[in-house]
């Protein structure tokens, strides 16, 4: 096998990591890109175990790369929320729909959001350990910390994202048929219907990135939410939406002459709506959307 071959063979776990890491598509690109760049430059012939050579640098260049970003996150117009890596109009047929459930949550809009409350090594630590199954010692080698310090990060990251997760969360049916009732009533603007789909207290987080009209802060209160999409179909702004799949689960597509306007996904607690999340900052979203994202590594 030559370098290149080698290094696309690798290129959906390294995407996948680097996606995973970075809650950024057009971050984990180049990451990935940096990492062939690397390895193109590299005496690959010496190099006895070419998939470990190319996560630790991808890690590393991945972990280099968040640092950054979180610094940049800070002065964020408003909340920020994970770009999308693959939004399509149907999902992927290959997995059964139990499989594609289990692979929506590991990449959720709303658990990548979670993941944003851990420092970096935290993250890189938790996902190695989680996501894809390193033990300790290699954990410990890709990120430079003793096999002690690295169960700890594991543990307190464990504590920190089981607080803010559901404690029962939906079946794949349940919450897609949550969600279509939820796009048809604030289609509607049926504020009553609305709320009948929320929890009191669910939260709505919209992330426009001070590009477009967005919510600088998240709204909570089903009332709130409710009288919110009541306004925009009362002033004729609601945009023509449909079902589709962001990162495998379902989500509300909502288009604007021809463009995808935004993305909305829901978290689902005890058969009601907890939390929505909106991405409706272009530079996060695709002008295209596609029946099939192939170039998309979940």
């Amino acid at each position: 096998m030559n370098a290149e071959t080698a290094f696309h063979t690798h290129r959906p776990r390294l995407m996948a990591l680097a996606y995973r890491l970075l809650g950024s598509r057009t971050d984990a690109e180049d990451v990935v890109q940096d990492a062939w760049l690397r390895w193109s430059g590299a005496d690959t012939a010496a190099i006895v175990d070419p998939e470990a050579w190319l996560v630790t640098t991808t890690t590393r260049l991945g972990l280099d790369r968040l640092r950054a970003a979180k610094r940049e996150r800070a002065h964020y117009v408003g909340p920020w929320l994970a770009e999308p890596l693959a939004i399509t109009l149907e999902p992927d047929p290959a997995p059964g729909p139990a499989q594609l459930h289990a692979l929506a949550d590991d990449v959720s809009v709303a658990f990548l959001t979670l993941l944003e409350q851990l420092g970096p090594e935290e993250r890189a630590a938790f996902l190695l350990k989680e996501a894809f199954d390193h033990d300790y010692r290699e954990i410990a080698d890709l990120i430079g910390h003793s096999e002690a310090n690295c169960r700890q990060l594991v543990h307190r990251a464990r504590q920190r994202l089981q607080a803010g997760r559901p404690r029962f969360n939906a079946d794949a049916s349940q919450h897609r048929q949550l969600l279509a009732r939820f796009m048809d009533a604030s289609q509607r603007g049926d504020s009553e219907a609305i709320q009948a789909l929320l929890h009191a207290n669910a939260l709505l987080v919209s992330d426009g990135g001070g590009v477009v009209t967005a919510a600088v802060r998240p709204l909570l209160g089903a009332e709130r939410i409710g009288r919110l999409y009541w306004a925009i179909a009362r002033r004729g702004a609601a945009h023509p939406a449909q079902l589709g799949y962001v990162n495998g689960e379902p989500a509300i597509l909502r288009f604007e002459g021809g463009h995808l306007h935004s993305i909305t996904t829901i978290e689902v607690v005890d058969g009601r709506i907890a939390n929505l999340y909106s991405v409706l900052n272009p530079e996060k979203l695709p002008a295209v959307v596609t029946r099939a994202d192939t170039a998309a590594s979940l």
